[in-house]
């Protein structure tokens, strides 16, 4: 007997992995990942690849996003640190601050 049934997934199975903050908080990190890349690659002039703009991103915006985002999340007003942070030095502003929505 197969260890993994052949049968599909219920429906409601992929509904509620959709619909997790979890994969919500993936996305959205994506998209400014996959914005990073397209921005610094036309700052260069080549395009620089999702994993060298994966880890620019994460070392130069990751943390000051998260902080914006939980901030506009939980309806409080970000403090200066945050909010000098929530614009990446592209000059736009990162999907979770604001005037983004």
């Amino acid at each position: 007997m197969p260890l993994h049934s052949a049968s599909p997934e219920p429906s409601g199975g992929k509904d509620f992995v959709k619909q997790s903050s979890l994969y919500q908080e993936f996305l959205a990190e994506r998209e400014e990942i996959l914005r990073h890349k397209w921005l610094e690659s036309e700052r260069l002039g080549y395009d620089i690849g999702f994993e060298r703009a994966l880890l620019d991103w994460i070392r130069k915006h990751r943390d000051s996003w998260r902080a914006a985002r939980r901030a506009h999340q939980s309806g409080a007003t970000p403090g200066p640190e945050t909010r000098s942070h929530a614009t990446s030095s592209h000059g736009v502003q990162h999907a979770g601050s604001e005037s983004s929505r």
